[in-house]
């Protein structure tokens, strides 16, 4: 199956936000997002709701950053993508409180027309234990 122009926008936003997001590029990875997005924060938890606008997420990356020290990074096992959707499989670790956390992750993006993402999603392999870390 061929991948369409759309398909191929969003491998390639998902491509360099994740790298900006890792390098602490905050305003590299805004770039590969919507003036709209909604990112979706979960049900519980320091990070819980719904985020509307990039001013609103970047508060939740400010908080985010705050909550992992600066030490996020997100190792990246494939990105697939068509024109509904992209899925981001991979692998994040973080220190909090001198502990260090991994958890294999799949994100669930829809992007706009230009491939940037305009709703984010994140599940977790074990998404209670990652809300206690950050709890704690």
């Amino acid at each position: 199956m061929a991948t369409t122009g759309v398909a191929n926008r969003s491998l390639e936003m998902a491509r360099k936000g994740y790298a900006a997001f890792n390098e602490q590029d905050i305003e590299g990875a805004m770039s590969t997002m919507s003036d709209d997005i909604i990112w979706h924060g979960g049900p519980r938890g320091p990070l819980a709701g719904d985020y509307k606008g990039k001013a609103a997420v970047l508060e939740l990356f400010m908080k985010f950053g705050q909550l992992t020290e600066g030490t996020y990074k997100a190792e990246i096992h494939d990105i697939l993508a068509n024109d509904l959707h992209t899925v981001v499989i991979g692998v994040s670790k973080a220190t909090r409180n001198g502990k260090t956390r991994e958890d294999r992750f799949v994100d669930v993006i829809h992007p706009d027309p230009d491939g940037k993402a305009k709703e984010f999603w994140r599940f977790q392999e074990d998404q209670v234990g990652s809300l206690e870390w950050l709890e704690s």
